[in-house]
This record gives C-alpha cells, sequence and structure tokens, in this order.
C-alpha cells in the first residue's frame, strides 16, 4: 500500500516515520509512504502556494492550482484522494478499515485558512478527525496512516491484537493488567488469575460493555 502526502513541510514527517510498526513495515515493502512539497507543484519562480482570500478576511488561502498540479502529477488509477478539514466527515474505525483495501491514497494537508473551495471539486472524500482546529493538517494525516495501516496485512504482527481493539466491536477494549499481580493493595482481578478461559472471556466481555456504557454510551446507540 502507498500514501502520498501532499504538504508544504515535508521534514514533519521524518521523524515520526521512523518508529514503532509502521516504520517496520516501510522496511519490509509492505507500507511506501512518499511526502511531497506542495511548493514543487506551484507553476511559479516564486514557488508561491497560497494568497489572500477573495472578499476579505484573516489569514492565507491554499490556492487551486498547485494543488491541483500535484494531483495531476501523483494520481494514479488506482488513488484515492483524501482531503483533511475540519468540515469533512468524522474519521472513525470503520472508515480506517475501509481504507485499507485501497493500493493508493493521497493525502493533502492544508495550513492556514484552509483551501481554495474548487479544491474540493477534485478529491474523493474530506476527513475531519475530529470537532477540533489544529494549526495543519500534517498531525491528522499521521493519525491516518497509522489508522489505516495497521488493517494491511502484515504491518501488526498479531492480527488477533486488531480484531480486539477499542472500536472494533463497537465497545472499548476490556481492561489489561501485568505484573505485579497487587500494587499500594490494588489487586489483579481473581478470574484473571485462575485459568479459566471461558470465566476470564466473560469477564472481559462484560467489563468492556460496562466501561463503553460509562464513558460513551452513544458508541452502543450508534451500532
Amino acid at each position: 500500500m502507498q500514501f502520498d502526502i501532499i504538504t508544504i513541510f515535508p521534514d514533519f514527517f521524518t521523524t515520526p516515520l521512523k518508529y514503532g510498526v509502521i516504520s517496520k513495515a516501510i522496511e519490509k515493502g509492505i507500507l511506501r509512504i512518499k511526502v511531497h512539497d506542495l511548493r514543487d507543484y506551484s507553476g511559479n519562480k516564486h514557488r508561491k502556494i497560497d494568497d489572500r482570500p477573495f472578499g476579505g478576511g484573516a489569514g492565507m488561502v491554499f490556492m487551486v492550482e498547485p494543488i491541483y498540479n500535484a494531483l495531476s502529477s501523483l494520481k494514479r488509477e488506482d488513488s484515492h484522494t483524501i482531503l483533511l478539514t475540519p468540515s469533512g466527515k468524522l474519521f472513525n474505525q470503520k472508515r480506517a478499515r475501509e481504507l485499507s483495501e485501497k493500493e493508493n491514497i493521497i493525502i493533502i494537508c492544508p495550513r492556514y485558512e484552509g483551501v481554495d473551495e474548487r479544491v474540493k471539486e477534485f478529491v474523493d472524500e474530506e476527513i475531519s478527525i475530529g470537532d477540533y482546529i489544529l494549526t495543519g493538517g500534517e498531525t491528522a494525516a499521521l493519525v491516518l496512516i497509522e489508522a489505516i495501516s495497521r488493517y494491511v496485512k502484515g504491518v501488526v504482527g498479531k492480527e488477533e491484537s486488531v480484531k480486539n481493539e477499542s472500536f472494533e466491536n463497537g465497545i472499548f477494549d476490556y481492561p489489561q493488567y501485568t505484573q505485579p499481580r497487587e500494587f499500594k493493595g490494588m489487586k489483579v482481578p481473581e478470574v484473571l488469575l485462575s485459568g479459566n478461559h471461558k470465566k476470564i472471556e466473560e469477564w472481559r466481555k462484560k467489563k468492556a460493555l460496562e466501561l463503553t456504557i460509562k464513558r460513551r454510551g452513544g458508541l452502543i446507540e450508534q451500532d
């Protein structure tokens, strides 16, 4: 699977992609992540990619032409293009799983006051990672890459661990415990030490459901 990232800060991605399962998947050739400087597609000698908004207002807006040029250069027959924007459809686990079936995903990372509205005519979808504002789309792009890549075969060592994670079945993951068995008077639940796998599974399902109802009851309703 290949990700193409369009940004004005390509160095932003240098360090984060060196760690964890994503780094290992890149080394194995399971994932290919290419970062492209939007200024290389500006079409002018000053490498200008933004300008003031028509009608006035604060900040700068990414111009349509550089983004169009970048997409025209990078798009393949199997490409799926994503514009990161606060007004996009809210990203979730289900969409991450669906997008993992794509062979090539192109992600556009806006900055400042966003992009010229006409850019939206050249993308397949708009995505938001939450109801809050970031200084740019680069952080959001990393979120998408990690969430989507976990579903690509070979990225996560044990596929079973992905199937049992939070949100995968519409609820949070169950509580986890490890050594020591007791810490400052807090003990590991006896059922987890019993060796009775049936009872452990029942306890985990019950606790996962209780936690979801307590913290995010809306997830149950959506499901």
